[in-house]
């Protein structure tokens, strides 16, 4: 099996990666890696929009519903995780298919994965509403390192290295050792495009189908273990309904902003993914998911892939 046999598939939210990484198991005999930020954790079910268990049933998945939502899980144990899964899945002669929409962890995998990620304005927002002194403790607790290397009074730089770790579970100095470290493993790099009006209309559909399955109970279960430090507490679609079950908010806003924050999400997505050289795009507007096979199979027959 060459190095190129390992196909990466993303795009943004709602466009339909899951469905296509099983049919593409099925026909080519692979096994699924996800790579979603959020579909690790257990209990976080219909908020993440994990694959349903009629398709995980037919294909073995990896790297979903592993961990407990109290837990950290950071980037750098998700590409030991990743290459762990691919070297099992080649040895079993199966064709590893990774899967998914994390900008980061798909930056982990693509060699474009570099200065950290992106600001976040509503941890910003928090940490910036904070003393200095606590911020520094904070620092110390979670990274005597760069604690070292970051005068006390420097509250810019104390900042970004506690938004690195609440955003990655990653110090900071870390990050700055180990992300250079470039990936084992290249893929056959799959993107999928969808008309924005399209897309915009089946993430506003998906969310009130989650609310539909249950999702305010979900939530409601899982606020009272989780802290608004925890990573899966910041999650689309669980974070707004526990500013409503606070009182902040009413139910209808809470579910305004799920649609906007999670439309928000999928333009960083799209935005981010398009800067990701060698990707071989399909746009999947009015294309029944078994043209979108044949689109990707056509594009593997292309570069010698055995299909």
């Amino acid at each position: 099996m060459k190095n190129e046999d390992n196909l990466l598939i993303f795009g943004p939210t709602a466009v339909g990666k899951s469905e296509l990484a099983v049919a593409l198991a099925l026909r080519l005999g692979g096994e699924i890696i996800s790579a979603d930020a959020r579909a690790i954790y257990k209990d976080l079910n219909i908020g993440t929009a994990k694959p349903p268990a009629h398709l995980r049933e037919k294909v073995p998945h990896h790297l979903i519903d592993f961990l407990d939502p109290t837990e950290r899980y950071d980037v750098m144990r998700f590409r030991r995780d990743v290459i762990r899964a691919i070297e099992e899945i080649r040895a079993r002669g199966k064709v590893p298919i990774v899967v998914g929409g994390s900008t980061l962890y798909i930056s982990a995998l693509t060699g474009t994965f570099f200065a950290g990620p992106k600001a976040d304005p509503q941890i910003r927002q928090r940490l910036e509403a904070q003393p200095q002194e606590h911020l520094r403790q904070r620092l110390e607790e979670i990274d005597p390192e760069a604690a070292q290397r970051i005068h006390p009074n420097d509250r810019v730089r104390t900042i970004r290295a506690l938004e690195v770790y609440e955003l990655t579970g990653l110090p900071i100095s870390r990050w700055h050792k180990e992300s250079q470290v470039p990936f084992p493993y290249h893929f056959t790099k799959i993107g999928l495009t969808l008309d924005r009006r399209v897309l915009y209309e089946r993430i506003n559909a998906r969310v009130d189908q989650m609310l539909a399955a249950g999702l305010l109970e979900e939530a409601k279960a899982l606020k009272a273990k989780l802290t608004p430090e925890m990573p899966a507490y910041r999650t689309i679609g669980y974070e707004e309904i526990f500013e409503y079950l606070d009182g902040k908010t009413s139910y209808d806003e809470a579910v305004r902003l799920i649609k906007k924050h999670t439309r928000e999400y999928a333009k960083r997505q799209i935005i981010y993914f398009k800067r990701i050289p060698e990707v071989h795009w399909i746009d999947v507007t009015r294309k029944s998911p078994g043209e979108v096979l044949e689109a990707v199979l056509a594009i593997l027959q292309q570069l010698g892939h055995p299909t």
